[in-house]
């Protein structure tokens, strides 16, 4: 089990990058994934049997490798998961077929617990990644429903393979053949009651989700905040 007390933080004569943040800011932020409750039941040491980037479809697409967050992960090697959280943890689909992995360990979990600290400190990587997001977010976050047709564009998933290229590139044909209002929301496929969405927002407001919003996104959070406040206080609830 990977943990600081048995595996001493490795720190290399030269960075694998981002030379310009120092040492100990990095090894700050390793230390809020380490800290995690969750981190020590995701790593168990790694065989390097490459069963992972076998199963993992990310890796078909992108210089990504689950294998190489979970060895450096076990190494503790600061210089390396830095990089990786300004990097490749983005490239990462999370649909963990990493479980696969016959020693137990979840690179996909710890990527999960790695992209929660980038989010929560508001790294450069986190906005860039996320930034395509904003629209989907406000969706979500405003009025409970989810992608509608002509969000899917290929600069905006590209996590999603080719599949979303084809959908963008016939969208004539889906609105053709979906009814207008579906272009721009799922209203119609999925109408959320007022109690869920109360419920959700006052969720959100309690552990702290806006303010990671805040983080990634300032003009959408203003905009959340906003609606959500009016929401609430409609309802007699108080913020």
């Amino acid at each position: 089990m990977a943990n600081a007390t048995a595996h001493p933080y490795l720190k290399l004569a030269e960075p694998a990058g981002f030379a310009e943040v120092p040492f100990d800011e990095k090894k700050r932020l390793i230390d809020k994934v380490v800290a995690d409750p969750r981190f020590p039941h995701y790593l168990y040491g790694c065989y390097e049997c490459g069963i992972c980037v076998a199963a993992c479809p990310s890796a078909r697409f992108y210089d990504f490798s689950p294998r190489r967050i979970a060895q450096a992960a076990a190494r503790l090697d600061i210089e390396l998961m830095f990089q990786q959280m300004e990097e490749d943890i983005w490239e990462c689909s999370q649909c963990f077929s990493c479980l696969r992995c016959p020693r137990g360990n979840n690179p996909g979990g710890v990527i999960t617990v790695m992209r929660e600290v980038a989010v929560k400190e508001g790294l450069r990587s986190a906005k860039s990644a996320l930034e395509g997001y904003s629209r989907i977010i406000y969706k979500i976050m405003s009025t409970g429903t989810q992608v509608s047709p002509d969000m899917l564009q290929p600069d905006a998933f590209p996590d999603w393979g080719p599949e979303v290229k084809d959908v963008s590139e016939n969208l004539a044909l889906w609105r053709r053949a979906l009814p207008p209002e579906t272009h721009h929301t799922t209203t119609t496929g999925w109408e959320v009651a007022d109690s869920t969405i109360l419920e959700l927002y006052v969720i959100w407001l309690e552990t702290g989700a806006l303010e990671m919003i805040r983080e990634v996104d300032s003009g959408i959070h203003m905009i959340l905040e906003e609606i959500m406040e009016e929401r609430l206080e409609e309802e007699g609830i108080e913020l």
